[in-house]
């Protein structure tokens, strides 16, 4: 029998974080910082929305693209919020989640053999979005020294004559850095020397804390050459919901939403009229959000200064991704020992890149109660290290 199995599937490592979370799902007592989820419930008018959509029925399928109210809210809130201006008929695209939007926008960007540039430690869907559409990807290790920020000379070493584009997944999970401005208009000028496409996914990008996020697509021609990713699932706690979308140049969106036809249909429908109300009325919701991770950022940033541990300061997402190269373990033998000695679930560096490797992913979508107990474990568990 002829094999059966795509190689380029098999090829494929699974994801580093899943282990971790099967075992502390098992575990009496244990306390998992490891998943990228808020705690928060979706607010309640959001979810209400939804309700009242089901009981008026409106369980059809919605245009391919999206309901056009929801496409219009998108464009008023980046416009709002971002400076940007999009034609909601015509350059957006709602998905389901982000992840979806990555997929697409890649397949509908690259032919075999284009080279794809991925920044890491960063999402763990990149790389294998990029295989899946046959391309080739290129990885630039990001550096502690930089606080993990991409740098215009990085960027130039890493572009051939196959490069076609550019992922830039900042806000990051998993180390919480950022891109400012600055920084944007650096890498700005290296991307239409070299007539590059940008893939900005931008899904924390309500979930800063030094300043307002900005978008690359809002530097000078920019935006014709930008994939612009954005959701619902971490600024307004709907990761259930599973909605997301992409704006783009028309003839882009136009590739995209015929990949999207083909396999998806439509995003759901009624979690669509729930995230126009998020856009419309969910700016108060947000900010409180916003809040009370920052109050738990600042907790841990502090917990580990008492325990005399590096960590660089995060600005954005819901990440500390604290340094443990100085215990002389990996990553992983680390997370393994920590989850089974104190039954604390943190995710290794090394599953977001191999430049994660010596560092651990922590995760404050949690209540600052459990942080605490999480970080008084951690801290006993760092004195046996030393002692040792």
């Amino acid at each position: 029998m002829t094999k059966p199995l795509s190689e380029a599937v098999e090829s494929l490592k699974p994801s580093g974080i899943r282990k971790f979370f099967d075992i502390v799902s098992e575990m009496k007592d244990a306390i998992s910082l490891g998943v990228g989820e808020p705690d928060f419930d979706t607010p309640w008018h959001i979810r209400d929305e939804g309700i009242f959509a089901l009981e008026k029925g409106k369980t059809f399928y919605t245009s391919n693209a999206g309901l056009k109210e929801l496409r219009e809210e998108i464009c008023n809130y980046l416009k709002r919020r971002q400076g940007l201006e999009y034609n909601p008929l015509k350059e957006v695209l709602v998905t389901v989640g982000g992840s979806e939007a990555i997929d697409i926008g890649l397949r509908a960007l690259v032919n075999p053999g284009d080279e794809v540039i991925i920044p890491q430690p960063s999402y763990v869907s990149y790389e294998p979005c990029a295989v899946l559409a046959g391309a080739k990807p290129v990885i630039i290790n990001l550096k502690v020294e930089n606080e993990f920020r991409l740098t215009a000379e990085e960027l130039k070493n890493a572009i051939t004559d196959k490069t076609k584009v550019l992922i830039l997944p900042f806000p990051n999970n998993p180390t919480g850095a950022i891109m400012e401005r600055k920084d944007l208009e650096a890498i700005s000028k290296i991307i239409i020397e070299n007539d590059i496409y940008v893939m900005s996914d931008e899904i924390y990008a309500e979930l800063t804390y030094k300043g307002e996020h900005v978008s690359i697509a809002s530097m000078p021609a920019m935006k014709e050459r930008t994939i612009l990713i954005n959701g619902f699932s971490k600024a307004y706690a709907m990761t259930g919901w599973r909605l997301g979308y992409a704006c783009a140049p028309e003839k882009i969106i136009k590739q995209m939403t015929k990949i999207h036809q083909f396999a998806i249909m439509c995003a759901p429908t009624t979690s669509q009229y729930a995230a126009v109300e998020a856009l419309k009325n969910g700016d108060d919701d947000v900010r409180e959000m916003c809040q009370a991770y920052n109050q738990r950022r600042r907790f841990l940033m502090n917990a580990f200064r008492e325990m005399g541990l590096d960590c660089f300061e995060p600005y954005g997402a819901f990440y500390v991704f604290p340094c443990i190269k100085e215990f002389g373990m990996t990553s992983e033998e680390f997370a393994m020992r920590f989850l089974e000695e104190e039954k604390v679930a943190v995710v290794p560096g090394n599953a977001f890149g191999e430049s994660g490797e010596g560092f651990l992913r922590i995760s404050y979508a949690y209540s600052l109660e459990n942080l605490k107990i999480a970080m008084e474990r951690f801290k006993r568990f760092v004195e046996k290290l030393r002692k040792n």
